[in-house]
């Protein structure tokens, strides 16, 4: 099931060769504060970065970043960044048709799981791609796990880092939602054979589904963008514990102790506060709060409020809000540059060796206001302690820079990726106060 990517690398690299230098161009900040970026790459010119990056440090010193794409052409990149400075790609995987996203990914020691959601329900290729990249120049795929269906888009998101469960933001066959935008719950699936994928177990926001004899949860009233799973974390030191966003139904806590049968704890909804579109929530048992982003949807700030929280769950059956996150100094001059500005994702603390975990700062992905990063020493009071926002790339039909998805290594070292065309940059975190 080996998929040849050897030729289409090199074409896609010919190709990217040929074109005009355009020296330092990618390194190049519209706006910096405490932050600089020090290496970059056009991803062979396939751009389109996802919500899906994962590191590995192979035992040859290598180090290996993974990419998901958002949308066609490429399903996923893989990049050398061993040298920051110099990230090369080394591989990568197109997708089975164009109408097939690979949004997210995670990773697992030596086993990578990628998502796939089609463009409309029905569609085939819809699922898991399972692929083992002990060599990273040559993924290897094992398996594919089908989630499509004839009310199925497939998986939008996948948490996979115990090298046991996956966690799915999906459709199903036999999953029929009572509004078209409802179509993503969560399954719960055991990949301890990747060969072999099953399902072990789901849960959905009781009401969203035909037959429940709940009643469903009001919807937003615009923009209405599904009540349906997005993101879920699993906090290092509460591995019992899942914190999802499920977008316009709120955020949940869910009991995953027992794999086959997820129980709700509570379900939290803010939208006597902002306008919708709950994307992830991290909690930070330790110190009894959470943290949960918003996406904005539509450009130009047309959905505005579209913030981060902070939380207090130190009892997790009654949390309630502290704080948002304070304005940017120039929100008003982002909201009309170009694009989308607002909250979007939040690096995610994942146990794994290669990512650090953050307990007292916060950094996140705000489309045209680049990566940011903020101190909540104090949860209260959440302080921006810096920020970069890489220029317009060549090519963005928004004119601005439009950062999706960011990661952050062992060592603090950022990797964020552009929605559109400007490809990966890698950035270094140079303020007094500690990213920790």
């Amino acid at each position: 099931m080996w998929k040849p990517v050897t030729v289409l690398v090199g074409v896609l690299a010919a190709l990217a060769s040929a074109l005009p230098a355009r020296a330092d161009d990618g390194l190049a900040a519209a706006e910096a504060s405490n932050m600089r970026i020090i290496g970059h790459s056009e991803l062979n010119g396939a751009g389109k970065g996802g919500e899906g990056l994962a590191l590995q440090q192979y035992p040859d010193g290598r180090r290996v970043l993974f990419l998901a794409h958002e949308s066609a052409p490429m399903c996923f990149s893989v990049i050398d960044v061993t040298k920051p400075e110099q990230p090369s790609v080394i591989a990568q995987i197109p997708v089975e048709a164009d109408y097939v996203r690979c949004n997210s990914l995670g990773l697992a020691g030596t086993t990578m799981i990628v998502a796939h959601q089609t463009e409309k329900p029905g569609q085939p290729h819809a699922g898991i791609d399972l692929y083992d990249v002990r060599d990273p120049a040559h993924p290897k795929q094992l398996s594919h796990f089908d989630t499509s269906g004839p009310h199925s888009r497939g998986v939008h998101f996948v948490w996979f880092v115990d090298g046991h469960y996956a966690y799915l933001s999906t459709g199903a066959r036999d999953f029929t939602p009572r509004d078209p935008k409802d179509d993503q719950f969560l399954m719960i699936v055991d990949v301890s054979d990747p060969a072999h994928p099953r399902e072990a177990g789901r849960w959905w926001l009781p009401g969203t589904r035909v037959g429940d004899a709940a009643e469903p949860p009001p919807r937003v009233e615009w923009p209405d963008s599904g009540i349906r799973m997005h993101s879920l974390t699993i906090p290092a030191d509460q591995p019992n514990r899942a914190y999802i966003g499920w977008i316009d139904g709120g955020w949940v806590i869910l009991d995953i102790s027992d794999k086959a049968h997820p129980t709700a704890i509570v379900r939290r909804s803010w939208q006597a506060l902002d306008a919708g579109f709950a994307h992830t929530v991290l909690a930070i048992p330790s110190r009894g709060i959470a943290i949960q982003s918003e996406e904005a949807v539509e450009n130009g700030c047309a959905d505005w409020p579209k913030r981060n929280w902070v939380w207090d769950i130190s009892n997790e059956r009654h949390p309630y809000p502290l704080a948002p996150f304070p304005p940017v100094h120039d929100q008003a001059a982002l909201c009309h540059a170009g694009g989308r500005f607002g909250a979007h994702n939040i690096d995610m603390n994942r146990s794994i060796a290669t990512s650090r975990t953050l307990t007292r700062t916060v950094v996140g992905s705000y489309f045209n206001g680049g990566v940011r990063a903020y101190s909540i020493a104090d949860p209260s009071h959440p302080v921006e302690i810096g920020y970069v926002i890489p220029k317009a790339p060549p090519g963005n039909p928004t004119h601005t820079i439009q950062i999706n998805d960011m990661y952050v290594d062992e060592h603090g070292v950022i990797y964020a990726n552009d929605r559109l065309t400007g490809g990966l940059y890698i950035i270094e975190y140079t303020g007094k106060v500690p990213l920790d």
